[in-house]
């Protein structure tokens, strides 16, 4: 019992943390399973736990109002704690609602005192005899989705203008869906059936992605732990992040510029693409996050990368006019698209952030564009699915950039699975499209 005891604890304290310094769940559930050196059939626990938690957050808070007398007053850990307890008794069959709330009460006694543990008791309690309230109590469509899926509303309401009722349901019924993990085959060192068998005599149940060619997708355990991916015979990447690489169309012994690189999924996907010739130019600001990108490329055995520590929009000081075949900017964004793998982001983001980071993109697009040879290629990147970050950005990149124009045969290069969802010379993947990460690709051409 105290292993299970363990884990709800540092789920809790994980919990509280990132509300408390709207840190990111990943980061401080990597942290956790490394200071607490968890078993790993308690990671699978506390991962769902956190996760799951935190994903029906608004949901939870819905359910529990009733029962709460006062939750603006109550602290923050015990709402955390009600939040916690509440989502195992709804979400997971496989774990008692005695054993959930047992747990929940002594957790409540050793943090808190004998009151905060009855209070807890009693509201879990109250909840198993009275039953859960009704959704249909709530009238508006919307609101009632916001509710639903843990949205906030100025969102729901935004994608509904954006998007239509019926594509933004999907879209947040999938940002509640865990996501699967994906990873890029090295066709450098080994074929994708190769690769395959080698993590199949591993332990590992995969299979071939129906969607990128070099891509496979993992049933069942964690191939960062494979000794294929020690080996180099693979990378760990979202698949829509791989349509990059196509939508570029590199071909070898080009001078590629990957302007925000890190950690290097793309970098290394091009330089791979280029069969190791040519030379992929990978900027980031940060010195641990370019280490990530040399890390990267020597793991994969890629010679053909050069990282650098720098500012995108300082690029124009750096490197000469129309130096580069193709340049991709894969911007920093609002990641609107990655939800299911930080469901955080749906309640720390606000609206105004969205035309402030717009402003950035901008910047960062005009500064590349200089840089691009003429007949180049400058792909514009982000994972996120608001068209003020995505089509808005580059309408207003054109308008001011004669010299440019929107690319629409990058189509043929795409693999057929989204070659439909391409309009023009952009992309706009929803999380529903192919069960991956909403995302955004403009291709644009340097008229000659």
């Amino acid at each position: 019992m105290a292993k299970t005891k363990n884990v709800r604890q540092t789920a809790l304290e994980i919990l509280d943390a990132i509300e408390k310094n709207q840190s990111y769940s990943n980061l401080l559930l990597n942290n956790a399973i490394e200071k607490n050196q968890l078993p790993s059939k308690d990671i699978g626990l506390l991962t769902e736990l956190i996760y799951g938690t935190l994903q029906r957050k608004m949901t939870l808070d819905f359910y529990l109002k009733p029962f709460v007398k006062n939750s603006k007053k109550t602290e923050r850990w015990v709402m955390n704690l009600l939040r916690l307890t509440l989502y195992q008794m709804v979400y997971l069959d496989r774990i008692p609602d005695r054993a959930a709330i047992h747990e929940a009460v002594e957790i409540a006694k050793k943090q808190g005192h004998k009151g905060i543990a009855g209070m807890v008791n009693g509201v879990m309690r109250s909840i198993q005899r009275e039953g859960l309230p009704s959704m249909d109590t709530i009238s508006d469509p919307l609101d009632r989705l916001s509710i639903e899926t843990s949205h906030p509303i100025w969102l729901v309401k935004r994608w509904d203008k954006q998007f239509g009722f019926e594509k933004t349901k999907e879209m947040c019924e999938q940002n509640l869906i865990a996501p699967m993990q994906t990873a890029r085959v090295n066709l450098t060192r080994i074929s994708r059936d190769e690769c395959l068998e080698t993590l199949k005599e591993e332990g590992f149940e995969v299979e071939k992605s129906p969607v990128i060619p070099e891509a496979i997708r993992v049933l069942k355990g964690n191939i960062a732990s494979s000794r294929a991916f020690k080996w180099g015979m693979l990378t760990i990447q979202d698949e829509s992040s791989m349509l990059v690489a196509y939508a570029l169309g590199v071909t070898e012994n080009e001078h590629i510029l990957d302007a925000c690189a890190a950690p290097g999924g793309k970098s290394t996907h091009l330089a791979e693409k280029m069969d190791n010739t040519g030379e992929v130019v990978s900027l980031d600001l940060h010195l641990h996050k370019v280490k990530l990108i040399r890390d990267n490329a020597q793991r994969l055995g890629l010679g053909n990368i050069r990282a650098i520590t720098m500012d995108s929009r300082t690029a124009g000081e750096r490197f000469e006019k129309e130096m580069f075949d193709r340049i991709l900017l894969d911007a920093p964004c609002s990641g609107l698209g990655v939800m299911r793998r930080k469901p955080d982001i749906k309640y720390v983001k606000q609206e105004k952030d969205l035309t402030q980071l717009s402003s950035i993109q901008k910047d960062l697009l005009g500064t590349m564009a200089p840089l691009v040879k003429k007949g180049g290629y400058l792909v514009y990147s982000t994972c996120t699915v608001d068209e003020v970050e995505n089509q808005n950005v580059v309408e207003s990149f054109l308008a001011e950039h004669p010299d440019f124009e929107g690319d629409s045969s990058f189509k043929e290069r795409m693999p057929e699975a989204v070659q439909p969802l391409i309009n023009g010379f952009d992309l706009q993947i929803l999380p529903q499209h192919i069960g991956s990460d909403g995302f955004y690709i403009a291709c644009l051409r340097k008229k000659v």
